[in-house]
Order: structure tokens, then sequence, then C-alpha cells
């Protein structure tokens, strides 16, 4: 089994997991919305199941995938360490733009 990192490395299943974040999907809107080909999108899909990131229920002639939570919890769990290496940038830029006078148009007074 591939290791998780390499899982979601790749970049065809992170789009497949962010359209998965929205709301479960059958292959064939995976396939509309990403433009990729059946094939692909099973064997991505596949790839997912088998390393606990997605799982599918029946629902009448087609299956339905949904994210399960598990691995990205595992994946949080393994970046918190590493947070406080971008949490201070973040919490400096937002003071920033608080500081900064908003832009004036030329139709403003």
């Amino acid at each position: 089994m591939e290791s998780t990192f390499a899982v979601i490395a790749e970049p065809n299943r992170r789009a497949i997991l962010s359209l998965l974040a929205a709301s479960e999907r059958s292959v064939g809107e995976i396939e509309h919305a990403l433009g990729m080909p059946q094939p692909s999108v099973s064997k991505h899909l596949r790839v997912l199941r088998d390393a606990g990131f997605v799982e599918a229920r029946v629902d009448a002639q087609r299956r339905l995938y949904r994210i399960r939570p598990e691995p990205l919890l595992e994946l949080e769990a393994w970046l918190a360490p590493f947070r406080r290496f971008w949490a201070g940038h973040v919490d400096a830029l937002e003071q920033r733009l608080d500081r900064m006078e908003p832009e004036r148009t030329d139709d403003q007074p």
C-alpha cells in the first residue's frame, strides 16, 4: 500500500479529494468536473479507497464516493508541530492588513 503522503502527492487525487470535500459524488460527476477519462477517475478512486481516504455507498445504479476523515486527521496530527512555522506569518499578515488603509478609487471622494 502506498504511504499517505504518496497518495496525496498525486495532483489528480488531490483534485478528487477537493471535490469530495464539498459533497459526495459519483464517478461520472468527478469525470465531468475534472475532465478526466472514466478509467483514470476509477483508478485514482481505487487508490484513495485502498488508502482509506474515501468510501463508497451504492445509490440505485451508481456508487457515490465520500471522504473518510480519519486519514486526514492523521495528517493534521502530523502537521501540528509544524504549525508554528506558518502561524506567526499568517498572524503578522492579518495585523498588517488591518493597519492598511483601504485603497481609494477615482470615484470615491
